[in-house]
């Protein structure tokens, strides 16, 4: 009498079920993957928003205190002779943008202070991995030294020192002018090249 072989009563899988199975697997990883890079763009955009509009509110802030728009240097503050000056619009990273966020951030050194109460109207969180989704600071002063967006680029402010409420930006090319504003103030976005998809703006 034969018995039967234990093993060929357990049903297997064919070659054509495993690369099915295979494929359906990599279909759902790449989709996944997908998705999950859309959910950080977006997070770094909400992010970049916030900041954005966090320095809006304290130059609105700086300037219901002192009647004045925060400048790089006190001393070449606008005049009736000299209503537009050259800084009308600083990337953070610069000199000038870097001298307008100490002032925000009441950590200007003491001979070019022009917040004089030293008002935190303005707090950043450190980037992280050198010069990415946070402010940079001078580790023996405490001055901030840049601002990064997430994508590592710097924000750019646009000041109205003509008090005219009225801005004029042009981020994507041709001019955009911004009525009833004293402050705007942008960052690039993703590919850094201003596209409409990309920027990320408070007006």
């Amino acid at each position: 009498m034969k018995t039967q072989s234990r093993n060929s009563s357990i049903p297997g899988f064919t070659l054509v079920e495993l690369l099915v199975v295979i494929a359906i697997i990599a279909t759902l990883a790449a989709a996944s993957f997908g998705v999950g890079r859309t959910m950080i763009e977006k997070a770094k955009r909400v992010s970049a928003q916030s900041v954005a509009s966090s320095i809006s509110s304290a130059v609105d802030s700086f300037y219901s205190d002192y009647s004045a728009l925060p400048v790089p240097n006190p001393a070449s503050a606008p005049t009736a002779d000299n209503t537009t000056p050259p800084y009308s619009t600083s990337g953070a990273d610069s000199d000038n943008g870097v001298a307008l966020l100490n002032a925000l951030n009441g950590t200007e050194s003491n001979t070019t202070s022009q917040n004089d109460r030293k008002i935190r109207y303005l707090s950043l969180k450190k980037a992280k991995g050198g010069n990415r989704d946070g402010a940079t600071y001078n580790d023996t002063s405490g001055e901030i030294t840049g601002l990064y967006d997430p994508w590592s680029k710097p924000y750019f402010i646009v000041l109205d020192y003509n008090y005219d409420d009225q801005i004029t930006v042009n981020p994507l090319g041709p001019d955009i002018v911004l009525n009833g504003r004293k402050v705007a103030v942008y960052s690039l976005g993703t590919d850094g090249l201003a596209s409409s998809k990309t920027l990320v703006k408070t007006w």
